[in-house]
């Protein structure tokens, strides 16, 4: 009897240590190393009508570079976006304005992990303005997972614009 109570207790500590781990999310895979984090309140999912965000400022006209492309499954910012993304930050110092991160996906993958992913690579990006000083609150997270695709083939050159975080 004892032995049994024993068995179940351990088989249910194990279960709970193996459901606590697949609960838990890798941060290697983020911008940069600092310490800084963003909070599921700071993201949202879906879509955005209109001309989007109310005050958004950033300079898409500019020579700077405003579209962020990532390697399949990965959340990594490339050091060719690490540049822009400086300027940018230096432009949000100077002059403090609400913009948004989109984040996309290709098509590969359920629309849920997509969506996960966009979500990391917008936050990637925020992440890293963050980390340059950029306040916070001024940067919003949508994503769209593959649900905007900017080349609708199925082919790794296709796969590769959508794989994208955009700054608008």
């Amino acid at each position: 009897m004892k032995q049994s109570v024993l068995k179940t207790t351990f088989v249910i500590s194990l279960l709970s240590l193996f459901l606590a781990a697949c609960s838990t999310s890798s941060t290697s895979d983020t911008a940069g190393a600092g310490t800084s984090t963003i909070s599921g309140s700071d993201v949202t999912t879906g879509s955005v009508s209109g001309d989007g965000v109310s005050g958004s400022g950033i300079d898409t006209a500019g020579d700077v570079e405003t579209v962020f492309y990532f390697d399949f499954d990965k959340s990594v910012l490339k050091p060719e976006a690490l540049a822009a993304l400086r300027i940018h930050a230096q432009r949000l110092l100077a002059n403090p304005v609400n913009v948004r991160v989109e984040g996309h996906a290709d098509e590969r993958g359920t629309r849920e992990y997509n969506m996960a992913l966009g979500e990391r690579r917008g936050a990637a990006v925020k992440e890293f303005l963050m980390l340059q000083g950029v306040d916070g609150s001024l940067v919003e997270v949508i994503s769209y997972g593959e649900e905007r695709p900017l080349a609708m083939g199925s082919n790794e050159a296709d796969w590769a614009v959508n794989r994208r975080a955009e700054l608008k």
